[in-house]
């Protein structure tokens, strides 16, 4: 992070990643699953859907949408997510590359 001073306050620029930045273990993989579920409360708004029948063309149960509605998506796994949002309607192409750096890195790109 890098630090500024701005009329006399101290400003931290963010990485990018606020889970980085907090210091949270696995901050990558929480940046894709927070992403990906950004896209599913997208995807339920855009099509109307209730709770229930997200959950019911998505695979998993009611309470496991709340869950996730509320931010707490623990208990789903990014390949899990994923298949939430193909059976939503969306294409989910997934691309690989050499890094730039010596270890790669995770990303989501959303259209």
């Amino acid at each position: 992070m890098k630090t500024l001073i701005v009329e006399g306050i101290e400003v931290h620029r963010g990485s990018g990643n606020v889970f980085a930045d907090l210091g949270l273990a696995d901050a990558e993989k929480l940046k894709i699953k927070t992403g990906l579920v950004i896209e599913i409360r997208k995807a339920m708004k855009s099509r109307g859907l209730t709770q229930q029948e997200a959950a019911k063309r998505m695979g998993i149960t009611q309470p496991k949408v709340s869950d996730m509605m509320r931010g707490d998506f623990t208990n789903l796994s990014e390949r899990k997510l994923m298949d939430c949002l193909t059976r939503l309607g969306y294409d989910i192409e997934i691309t690989i590359r050499p890094a730039s750096a010596e270890i790669g890195h995770l990303m989501l790109a959303a259209a």
